[in-house]
């Protein structure tokens, strides 16, 4: 698939918290077929002191529009620049990079995020909504502060939730909701925090079900030129940026 470097438009800025926010860039020429699990490189142009591109995950893609959504926390000094653009400002992108999530048809899929690894999931949801499959998402963050952005799923699958300190949905990690042990699925997919990741590959394994993971290794230059992003598995090493960063458990050293 053809890699793009293009001037995109910031044409909103949504604040959900404290820490998150999205970003709605658009393109002036259409969009490119873009996958679920893709990612996009932003060049940070209002801080000096940012020198490599932030790869960020794409949230969404409204074709009509010709425009790219990006789910972000403010994490390090690019991300927080990020969140101080303003309507009109121009961003440097290059898209889309990575490969992308697998796409089943007719089964019973379920999705499960942490974080900000919540942010692929929403494309992916719609996609898998498309092609006929029952999708169940869970999310899992801190806490009900932590909890937003949730009514955008609703068109695609049942939202489950689960809070840290049990302020929403059930108490604990996603890893641990109930649905879980009453309920059978073909498919899951996740991304965020590696820890959460493993126990959802284990989970699957457990169940004898097809497991994808998004890695979100370090990733400046998203064509596998750096080599910063390099994750070990059974095959050898591979870039994260271009191998990946969607992998089939069976693949990883996990």
């Amino acid at each position: 698939m053809k890699k793009l470097i293009q001037d995109f438009e910031l044409v909103k800025h949504e604040e959900l918290n404290c820490e998150h926010f999205i970003l709605d860039i658009k393109a002036y020429e259409a969009l490119p077929e873009i996958l679920p699990g893709q990612f996009v490189n932003v060049r940070v142009d209002n801080n000096s002191s940012v020198f490599l591109r932030r790869p960020l995950s794409i949230h969404n893609v409204d074709y009509e529009r010709n425009v790219i959504q990006l789910f972000v926390k403010r994490i390090g000094e690019g991300t927080k620049s990020l969140g101080e653009l303003k309507i009109g400002d121009k961003l440097s992108v290059v898209y889309p990079l990575g490969n992308s999530y697998s796409i089943p048809k007719n089964s019973k899929t379920l999705l499960i995020g942490g974080g900000c690894g919540v942010a692929p999931l929403l494309y992916l949801a719609k996609h898998l909504h498309e092609a006929g499959n029952e999708v169940t998402i869970i999310l899992g963050v801190r806490s009900s502060y932590d909890a937003v952005g949730l009514e955008v799923y609703k068109p695609y699958g049942r939202i489950l939730v689960t809070t840290e300190d049990g302020s929403q949905g059930e108490k604990g990690y996603p890893t641990h909701h109930s649905v879980l042990k009453n309920e059978s699925f073909d498919y899951s997919f996740t991304c965020g925090p590696e820890p959460m990741m493993k126990a959802v590959a284990a989970y699957s394994e457990s169940k004898g079900i097809p497991c994808e993971v998004s890695l979100e290794n370090t990733m400046a230059c998203g064509f596998g030129a750096c080599l910063c992003c390099v994750t070990d598995t059974k095959k050898g090493n591979k870039c994260v940026c271009t191998e990946g960063p969607v992998f089939n458990i069976k693949d990883l050293k996990w």
